[in-house]
């Protein structure tokens, strides 16, 4: 799963690194520690044309009368985001890219919860295959969206089973639908080589917690 994850990019950069129009309500970076509900740049492919848009995280059912009117949906799991009501419509028309830093998971040991930031190995930022829609039962127009997970990796598998979906550039156009038809055989683990990651402070666990310290290697 993913229930933590980082922002450093500047809108500008991403929005430049995608090809996208930015709009002018984005969460402005950094977010060392982006919970659910909170703010976040996606990109989407509207009419032709890639769009930065600011979305909540936390995909709302078009039948949710209001927000919190059953469970918060941050993750859509890839095995079965085909078939679930929630997400089915979504993973057709409205698939999105949600841009990172890296995210968070934890390790249950000795009965405490030990935190890892999970980066790429290469230090370009991370790209999640996401979901989005719009919710229009409250006084205005909500704008949502959740990531898409998978099995873990290999290397992944040391912290936790679950992992999201990394898409690389060449992938953008196959999810996002401007290239066809296909996009369901990019739900998949990313390969072992493309991930690392390293232990944190428990700090993190807090999400009032902030600050770039919050990503730095805990001191042995």
């Amino acid at each position: 799963m993913c229930g933590r994850f980082v922002i450093t990019d500047p809108n500008e950069a991403l929005a430049a690194m995608f090809g996208a129009q930015p709009s002018n309500d984005l969460p402005e970076p950094p977010n060392y520690n982006v919970c659910p509900t909170n703010t976040v740049a996606v990109v989407t492919a509207e009419g032709g044309a890639r769009r930065l848009r600011a979305m909540r995280w936390g995909f709302i059912p078009h039948w949710y009368k209001a927000p919190n009117d059953g469970p918060l949906l941050i993750n859509a799991r890839a095995d079965t985001i085909a078939e679930k009501p929630a997400f089915r419509a979504a993973a057709r028309e409205r698939r999105c890219l949600i841009p990172a830093r890296g995210f968070y998971e934890w390790r249950e040991e000795g009965g405490q919860k030990l935190p890892f930031f999970i980066h790429r190995a290469d230090g370009a930022p991370m790209v999640f295959a996401g979901v989005w829609q719009v919710w229009d039962k409250g006084a205005a127009p909500l704008a949502t969206c959740a990531i898409v997970t998978t099995d873990a990796n290999a290397r992944i598998g040391a912290i936790h089973h679950r992992m999201p979906v990394i898409l690389e550039a060449g992938d953008w156009p196959l999810w996002l639908g401007e290239a066809g038809h296909g996009a369901a055989a990019l739900m998949r683990s990313a390969p072992d080589a493309v991930v690392e990651f390293h232990r944190v402070d428990p700090k993190v666990n807090s999400n009032r917690a902030s600050g770039p310290d919050l990503i730095a290697p805990l001191a042995a």
